[in-house]
């Protein structure tokens, strides 16, 4: 699967809490109850961190039962290139976007005028040549203006971590951007091979991704951050690596620490993913006002009991 081009970085080579009270998306208004919705968005990442059951990746792996997903996906409703779930005529998730520098300087409160919720930024990547940190240009910039607009605001960072040291350098690397700011939804780690195969991490087996993983994470959450997992299902499946009689989707929650999933995957009807998770990037050519290039667009779906 294509990344967004924002994934590709230049080549000169960003304690859990415990679960929130079930909050519905539909009951999060965006303008002047900016403070509940940044609760509810939050709860609602808590809850589907817990919901981490998932099915099988390969369709030759045996299960003691197919996947079903928690979503009735006749729920989905489409205009040009929004994308809402809805029940009983009510909206029940929310809407969007994760920028970069690439996107160049943003109109936020544009952005939020044309029905945007919530933003995911990049604060920051690791060259995938020579390894080394940089910070996103716009990254403070975005932040600021998003939270400023009254959207919910989480991070991102673009890993090329190749150990556990490396993943560690990455998270106190965010730490230190981020400077205490609070952010109502999670930091996450957003790991993918290059796709000109020129990747310094390229070839990691799985435990040393998995320890990537779990080394960012740990540091991001003692610090007091959610966290979650960006992916598509192949970057899910470099996962799998707990040894044991559960099914591929059961080893990967299991890997993942139970962490919440932002699921990749553009042009499809319906999600495709046999685990379930709790943001849907369903495309990388929205358009957005204020926003002066192509933006990926993202759902968050409502809690599921």
């Amino acid at each position: 699967m294509r990344r967004p081009t924002k994934r590709t970085p230049p080549p000169r080579g960003a304690s859990r809490p415990a679960a929130r009270a079930r909050t519905s998306a539909s009951t999060l208004p965006r303008a002047a109850t900016h403070a509940a919705a940044i609760v509810g968005i939050a709860a609602l990442i808590c809850l589907l961190a817990v919901l981490g059951r998932c099915g099988t990746f390969a369709a030759d792996e045996s299960a003691s039962a197919p996947y079903a997903s928690p979503y009735d996906w006749t729920a989905l409703e489409r205009t040009a290139d929004r994308l809402a779930y809805v029940e009983d005529g009510e909206v029940r998730s929310q809407l969007g976007v994760d920028v970069s520098e690439h996107q160049g300087a943003i109109d936020w409160q544009a952005v939020a005028a044309d029905g945007i919720d919530f933003a995911f930024v990049r604060v920051g990547n690791r060259g995938y040549t020579e390894g080394a940190l940089y910070a996103d240009a716009r990254y403070a910039e975005n932040l600021d203006g998003a939270e400023a607009a009254g959207l919910a605001v989480g991070a991102y960072f673009f890993s090329q971590a190749t150990n556990a040291d490396e993943a560690r350098e990455e998270a106190d690397f965010v730490v230190d951007l981020l400077a205490g700011r609070s952010l109502a939804l999670p930091v996450v780690f957003d790991h993918e091979p290059v796709s000109d195969g020129a990747g310094r991490a390229n070839d990691l087996d799985g435990q040393t991704l998995a320890d990537c993983m779990a080394a960012f994470c740990e540091r991001l959450e003692a610090a007091g951050y959610d966290t979650m997992v960006y992916g598509n299902r192949s970057d899910m499946a470099r996962f799998c690596v707990i040894d044991g009689t559960q099914t591929a989707a059961e080893r990967l929650d299991e890997t993942l620490g139970h962490r919440p999933m932002w699921f990749a995957e553009y042009d499809a009807a319906v999600p495709s993913a046999q685990f379930d998770f709790a943001i849907w990037q369903y495309t990388n050519d929205g358009s957005v006002a204020g926003i002066s290039t192509a933006v990926d667009l993202d759902l968050l779906l409502p809690a599921v009991s």
